[in-house]
């Protein structure tokens, strides 16, 4: 326990400095928590202990749960009418047009099989919330592109769109796996998937609500207890998984939306001490993440990784402005939202290794390109939204976020 405890200390000062010291030089932070987690890991000094690195997927989902719960009480019922038909394009459109184009981009140039190169195409499908959500908050407090509901429709669309790819990540997983499993079935499972998810988002909300009700916490009495509920429902999500296919990960964000839609005030409050919370969990996420960056597996998937990966963001920008088109949003606005969807963390990180750990002959170059998809589009992704966002979103000071 004195050994994790340690490299919780060490991590929270070593992250600190670096996130001060990048942002000085005008570098997102990102940046510098995943370098210190590549000097940290066992893939740099090895100094994160091991006992402290065995946490990490718990940590890793409990940083995103923050993030989404986060970005649930950024949600607005009039906005999200406004954006509800390019929201839901989106979240689907993006990634299903840059999966299929990595899938037979990456048999052709790989030589690997049609559901080898399915796993990659949607291990890469997926956008990265964590670093996508505190920007959107932060343009939202500017109030830049609020008035065609911008920042609004990224988050919301981000989120599905994780479990879109995971969902059929796992179908074509699965179908190598056990080659009796009907690899259309399950995708056809993904719009379930997602009502299971939002009914159980709705339902702990309302029950979160009728709690607060009849019972008085204090504010932060009210962060934990939302936080608890929503770790014990994505929870139930995994223990179903493979039963009762169920979006956990959409349900977490329903239910920081129904407490904002339901109690403005504390739902504005309560994003604030999430906000002073996410300093924290940024740190460990970004740090731990950087830790199980291998360098030299990125090396060897080398300029036919890079290509792959820029030729599936090529895709996914199309499929954004397919997503698009016929609302009012302008070029630059669509270019904006393009670039919002460059960066991958936390899903690559997540499912990257599945295939190499289940024995996949094509796993360790899957695992090589995913490692390397994070490393080149956290950070620049990362700044692209920042100077891409000041640059092209308008500044609306008449209105609010609705």
């Amino acid at each position: 326990m004195e050994i994790i405890a340690l490299t919780l200390a060490l991590i929270i000062i070593l992250g600190i400095i670096f996130n001060k010291f990048f942002v000085k030089v005008g570098v997102p932070s990102v940046l510098g928590l995943l370098i210190l987690g590549m000097i940290l890991g066992p893939y740099g000094f090895n100094v994160i202990s091991s006992s402290f690195l065995d946490l990490s997927a718990d940590v890793r989902i409990i940083a995103l749960i923050i993030i989404l719960l986060r970005a649930g009480l950024g949600l607005q019922r009039d906005t999200l009418r406004r954006v509800g038909k390019p929201a839901l394009t989106m979240s689907v459109i993006p990634c299903i047009i840059e999966g299929i184009a990595i899938l037979f981009i990456s048999q052709q140039i790989l030589g690997i099989t049609f559901l080898e190169a399915g796993m990659l195409g949607f291990i890469l499908a997926a956008p990265a919330p964590a670093i996508l959500v505190p920007e959107m908050l932060s343009f939202i407090e500017q109030k830049k592109g609020i008035k065609r509901g911008i920042p609004t429709l990224l988050m919301a669309g981000s989120g599905i769109n994780d479990v879109v790819a995971i969902t059929i990540f796992s179908a074509f997983f699965s179908t190598y796996l056990r080659g009796d499993v009907n690899l259309i079935l399950q995708i056809l499972e993904i719009p379930l998937s997602l009502i299971l998810g939002a009914a159980g988002g709705l339902i702990i909300g309302i029950i979160v609500l009728k709690i607060f009700k009849h019972w008085k916490f204090n504010d932060s009495e009210k962060l934990l207890l939302i936080l608890a509920f929503a770790i014990v429902f994505n929870g139930i999500g995994d223990l179903l998984q493979g039963i009762i296919p169920l979006a956990a990960l959409v349900g977490v964000m329903l239910i920081g939306f129904i407490l904002v839609d339901n109690n403005p005030n504390l739902g504005y409050r309560l994003s604030q001490k999430y906000s002073k919370l996410w300093l924290l969990a940024e740190i460990l996420l970004f740090v731990m993440l950087g830790a199980q960056v291998d360098i030299e597996l990125s090396i060897q998937a080398g300029l036919v990784g890079i290509l792959i990966i820029s030729l599936g963001l090529i895709a996914r920008s199309l499929g954004v402005y397919i997503s698009l088109m016929g609302t009012p949003i302008n070029l630059k606005e669509k270019i904006f939202c393009m670039v919002s969807y460059m960066p991958k963390a936390i899903v690559p990180a997540a499912i990257g290794p599945l295939p190499l750990l289940a024995g996949i002959p094509s796993g360790e170059i899957i695992l090589a390109i995913s490692v390397l998809a994070i490393l080149v589009t956290t950070p620049i992704g990362g700044m692209a939204i920042k100077i891409v966002g000041d640059k092209f979103l308008e500044v609306d000071l008449l209105q609010e976020e609705i």
